[in-house]
């Protein structure tokens, strides 16, 4: 690869231009999802340089050829074959549709809200928003900016706020106060993943 004064803008023309028979969806989503493996690594590891972190995800025509195996097999129905192992995951990290994770971080609260004398309902709750706050942290359609502060206000303070209500002895008598409290908390949850859906990257 040529030396410029953007190794990394040269690096994903070049992934661009060999994943060329990739549909153009998924282009994008393998284009962004490696910029995001870039920034975070050189976040995470102040002290490497930008061609060791272009050195680690491997030649662009590589990485394209992985991609274009991952299409490849999955409209064959098999797993793929070879590819390097960052290659692949990057590719793979960038199926699940990011209204999933969305809903699955909102739907869960309104339905214990709704029926709260349903067996296991808050158990069901608390899993299903792990699993979305899990989806959201993985995926390639936010920035860690963005994911940190999604699941803050989507799991983070309506869990610790929940639990005082409680287990504090905070929660006023009545079913008012209560009824309250989930309006709100269904407000801030909306309003986050509205704003997460807005700031998705395309």
């Amino acid at each position: 690869m040529k030396t410029s004064a953007d190794p990394v803008r040269d690096y994903l023309s070049a992934v661009e231009r060999e994943s060329s028979a990739l549909p153009s969806e998924r282009r994008r989503e393998l284009l962004a999802d490696l910029a995001e493996h870039i920034e975070v690594t050189r976040a995470e590891r102040p002290g490497v340089t930008i061609g060791e972190v272009l050195a680690e995800l491997g030649d662009p025509r590589t990485i394209a050829a992985t991609a274009l195996a991952e299409a490849g097999s999955e409209g064959a129905g098999v797993p793929a074959a070879g590819g390097t192992d960052t290659a692949g995951a990057l590719v793979r990290r960038g199926k699940v549709h990011p209204l999933v994770p969305l809903l699955m971080l909102t739907l869960p609260f309104l339905f214990a809200a709704l029926f709260p004398s349903v067996p296991g309902s808050n158990f069901c709750s608390t899993l299903f928003r792990v699993v979305g706050a899990v989806l959201l942290c993985t995926s390639v359609r936010w920035t860690r900016v963005q994911k940190t502060t999604g699941v803050l206000l989507t799991a983070v303070v309506p869990t610790v706020a929940t639990g005082v209500w409680k287990w504090a002895l905070a929660a006023p008598v009545g079913d008012t106060p209560a009824h309250l409290a989930n309006a709100a908390t269904l407000a801030l949850l909306a309003g986050t993943t509205a704003w997460l859906w807005r700031v998705r990257r395309a």
